[in-house]
């Protein structure tokens, strides 16, 4: 986001020019509100000693990124900082569709270009462009993504150009810069609009960078589907692209596209699906909401506005902002709805990437909600050092992978620079705190796999130093502390800068304004569009506090949900319809909603309970509807519940010199041996490789094994075998590493090793494994230093804890405050959600043991059953019941036992009672679908 862009403009038909101008003025206004606020008691205002340690610190840590880039991985995409190498697209195992932002055209040096600008590296920027105008080929063979592409490689190109060109103006950097790179830009820019060959204008998702799409060359353009997002996030670049070159077509070709994308929005809620049919321009994931496949949509409607001046993008943004904010707004949760029935939940989970909205919320001008929702992110991160990839309604982890994400630091940089509130240079120094601890490498900052345990994965992307330090580094800079004025310029999506003063340069005249001829616009749409410092911060200093107090504890609370949309609407009339999430079985008044709903409680005599549903005996047509959403929302609890039974990730942390605890493996737990989660210090020693290595046998290294961690290659034997020889040669623990060659935590699921099918008591010693990836990390430090010791925990360990009593060296913990991470609540402790199965009971049958498995098949031990037992929590509880049968199912189990139950005598209808049976079961066929495909759903 633009620094400029503090607040909303008004609208207005004045020049571009003049409104240049207002976003300085209003920009203006917005930091003598900072000052005021700044003095609150209540948030102690930061020294500028201790602003400026703390910019000096971001500086510190860019630098450790961006040299090992360069130094380990350039003239590749991107590093892999646990092997200290540079990523290279088909030399590594395939990620899927993450690596379509890879096309072999030195990705992060691209992206990272104005932000060494912006951290006043301007000798090191030069330096920069050149490598970048000498070595990067944009005619590459490859397939990649135009979403991508686009914010990265052409924004980062065009960033860099608005940089460098006011570099040279100022007279002293660049003087030999000719514009470089805006004509790598304009080529590139060539090579993405082949993708747009469509007859609704909407892109390809792909195209080859040498081929374009849809030539057999191509291997692209069959493609039918793409994410409102993909093609909604093209106006910014595509149109500063036209108006630094003067080739309108391609701010034609993004404007083309956005409109589609209005016309189709679903026009009685105004809102717009995930997945769209870029030919037919159907939806084809009918959800809705502000995070992963829309996000930036509403962002660039917004932003477009700002650098262009079309009134249209503002009218636009306004009408979906107010169904944003009626529909999937439930303060501070932003969930996802259905478009077509936007009174309903799609899903009962957040992800991260929905972390821009409360900076784009301070763009607007709505202050409140982006403090709820700010502050609510920020206690889900207090609680698990990071944003996990998804979390719940009720704050448990539900994907818990973290790509160093910046949106958070993004949202925090633009509330603190509309309120001045001191409180958010604090959660920006608990971001770079979080980060020095728990991410940093030796040789970069890795990703991390799960924020549970802890590990890490063997990743740092690009957007790590185009964004997160860009957005650190500027919320504890002074206006001095920067080389020139970040409020003449509007970030992108990605942070690159373009200079406001475009929207006077090259002006592509609008068609016809799509909006007013499809809605009647709201006079009160625009209330908060042009805000003033009276509205947007009382008198009152304690303002801001005074929104965030209430949210202090909102993730450890039982009940964390504010007043849902249908309450606020309804007020004192009809309650709203009961949600699964909240059901209590022993609450009589949901029973008798159950019984309204048509839908019958039975207690089974081993302590579950069945839901059944019977939609004739429901008191009417809305409550039938209402029971048949109730069951789908127990099917998708029922299928998180699923996923939860599994055993957590275990991590293997090596702390000996020279990594000191710095790299985490993710590791498989093992159903025998000692339970790391119950054993807390975990299990720490040096690592030797058993002999025979496979550990099938009798060892005949005992000498060496004993009081050591064995390492053992995974087959030709069950694991527990080999881990009852290792123990009885005095080993203190067992890592078995996977023998397919290549297999990595990255791109398989996590494997859990199976007992023998005999009682395994006898085995105390913890086992873990590890895919080879990982195993060959351990080997290739052996082979370097000989002495390796390891720890093995339910999750890393703080090195505070690790080292306690003992030295660790200066240049590893500079700047760093130590604290331990076993005071961190764990997800692991949190409750498990129930959920019922619709027609019969609710049953999550475990999948066969199998012992030595295939990768893609975690093992269970043991049957369970559920039953609902907790009467004070709002989520139902499990108890689980042992079961001496052993049940196999396939991975579509949870779909084959989920049957809608409905009376089998067709003559008994809903003719008398207005809408027919058929036709509500119709109209909810899209739901179930909708609710199956978002099982399958990736961010």
């Amino acid at each position: 986001m633009s620094g400029a862009a503090a607040g909303g403009e008004g609208r207005s038909g004045d020049s571009p020019a003049g409104r240049w101008v207002s976003w300085k003025l209003l920009t203006l206004g917005l930091l003598s509100a900072s000052s005021v606020l700044a003095a609150a008691p209540a948030a102690q205002a930061m020294s500028r000693d201790e602003k400026r340690r703390l910019g000096s610190q971001v500086v510190e840590m860019f630098d450790h990124a961006y040299s090992n880039y360069m130094e380990h991985a350039y003239p590749a995409d991107e590093l892999m900082p646990l092997t200290c190498r540079g990523r290279v697209r088909g030399q590594e195992p395939s990620r899927g569709d993450v690596d379509d932002a890879l096309g072999k055209f030195s990705l992060t040096l691209i992206d990272t270009l104005d932000t060494l600008v912006v951290l006043n590296k301007t000798k090191e920027f030069e330096e920069a462009v050149r490598k970048v105008i000498r070595d990067v080929n944009l005619d590459n063979d490859i397939v990649v993504s135009v979403f991508e592409t686009n914010i990265r490689v052409l924004g980062g190109l065009l960033g860099g150009h608005s940089v460098a060109i006011m570099l040279k103006e100022k007279g002293e950097d660049m003087q030999w810069y000719n514009g470089e790179l805006l004509h790598m830009a304009k080529q590139l820019g060539y090579k993405l609009l082949p993708a747009f060959n469509t007859t609704s204008g909407l892109p390809y998702p792909r195209v080859n960078l040498k081929f374009g799409v849809r030539s057999p060359e191509a291997r692209t353009g069959t493609e039918t589907d793409t994410c409102t997002a993909c093609a909604g996030t093209l106006i910014l670049e595509f149109a500063a692209l036209s108006r630094f070159t003067g080739a309108s077509i391609f701010e034609e070709y993004a404007r083309k596209a956005l409109d589609f994308l209005w016309e189709k929005r679903q026009r009685s809620s105004n809102l717009v699906g995930v997945t769209i049919n870029i030919h037919t321009g159907d939806w084809v994931r009918k959800d809705s909401g502000v995070g992963a496949g829309i996000d930036s949509y509403y962002e660039y409607l917004l932003k477009a506005y700002v650098l262009l001046g079309d009134d249209s993008f503002l009218e636009r943004f306004n009408t979906h902002y107010d169904a944003i904010m009626r529909y999937i707004s439930q303060p501070p949760l932003l969930l996802d709805v259905h478009i077509h029935k936007p009174m309903l939940n799609a899903r009962t989970w957040m992800d991260s990437l929905l972390a821009f909205f409360p900076g784009l919320q301070v763009l607007k001008g709505d202050i409140r909600p982006a403090i709820e929702t700010h502050e609510m992110l920020y206690q889900v991160i207090k609680k698990h050092n990071f944003l996990p990839e998804a979390f719940t309604t009720d704050f448990r982890v539900h994907w818990a992978q973290h790509p160093l994400r910046p949106e958070f630091a993004e949202s925090t940089y633009f509330l603190y620079k509309a309120t001045g509130d001191p409180y958010y240079l604090e959660v920006g120094k608990t971001l770079i705190e979080n980060l020095n601890k728990y991410a940093r490498v030796p040789c970069g900052f890795a990703a991390m796999k799960d924020v549970r345990t802890g590990s890490h994965e063997d990743r740092m992307d690009s957007f790590f130093l185009a964004e997160m330090f860009k957005y650190l580094y500027l919320l504890f800079a002074d206006k001095e502390d920067l080389t020139f004025d970040i409020e003449d310029y509007i970030f992108t999506t990605e942070a690159h800068l373009l200079p406001l003063w475009l929207s006077t340069t090259n002006q592509t005249a609008p068609k016809k304004n799509f909006t007013t001829e499809y809605t009647e616009l709201d006079d009160s749409n625009f209330d908060w569009t042009c805000p003033n410092t009276q509205i947007l911060f009382p008198n009152d200093p304690m303002y801001a506090q005074s929104i965030r107090e209430p949210l202090k504890n909102v993730v450890d609370k039982s009940c964390p949900r504010g007043v849902s949309r249908a309450e606020e609407s309804l007020g004192s009339g009809p309650k709203p319809p009961l949600r699964a999430r909240d059901f209590m079985a022993s609450n009589p008044e949901h029973l008798e909603i159950l019984k309204k709903m048509g839908v019958s409680l039975i207690h089974l005599k081993d302590g579950r309970v069945q839901l059944v549903q019977h939609a004739i005996q429901a008191a009417s047509s809305i409550d039938a509807e209402d029971g048949l959403r109730f069951m789908q929302e127990m099917i998708e609890l029922s299928s998180q519940q699923q996923k939860e039974q599994q055993l957590p990730p275990r991590a293997v942390q090596i702390v000996s010199h020279p990594f000191f605890g710095r790299v985490v493996l993710t590791a498989g737990p093992a159903q025998f041996g000692m339970d790391l989660s119950k054993h807390k210090s975990g299990t720490r020693g040096f690592v030797v490789v058993s002999k025979p290595y496979n550990g099938c046998s009798e060892i005949t290294n005992p000498e060496a094994l004993k009081e050591k961690i064995a390492l053992m290659q995974r087959g030709q034997c069950m694991f527990a075998e080999k881990a009852r020889n290792i123990q009885k040669a005095g080993a203190i623990g067992g890592i078995v590493i996977d023998d397919n060659e290549g297999s990595s935590s990255d791109t398989a699921p996590l494997f859990q090793m199976a007992g023998d099918g005999k009682n395994t008591d006898d085995i105390t010693i913890p086992m873990l494994f590890l895919f080879n990836k990982e195993g060959t990390i351990i080997l290739d430090a052996i082979q370097e230093y000989e002495a390796v010791e390891v720890l093995l925990s339910d999750k890393a360990k703080d090195r505070a804890t690790i080292f306690k009593d003992k030295m660790i060296p200066n240049y590893i913990d500079s700047n760093l405050e130590m604290e331990s991470m076993d005071q961190k609540s764990s997800d692991n402790d949190s409750h498990n959600q129930s959920a019922e199965e619709i027609t019969t009971d609710l049953n999550l049958v475990n999948q066969d043991p199998e012992g030595e498995g295939g990768l893609n098949t975690p093992a269970e031990s043991d049957d369970k059953s559920v039953s609902l037992t907790n009467e004070e929590s709002c989520i139902p509880r499990l108890q689980e019941t042992s079961s001496n049968s052993q049940v196999s199912e396939s991975d579509n189990q949870l779909e084959e036992q989920s049957k809608i139950e409905t009376d089998s005598n067709p003559s008994n209808s809903w003719d008398n009672k207005g809408q027919s049976m058929e036709s509500i079961l119709a109209d909810w066929n899209e739901d179930i679908e909708a609710f199956e495909m978002m099982e399958k759903d990736e961010l």
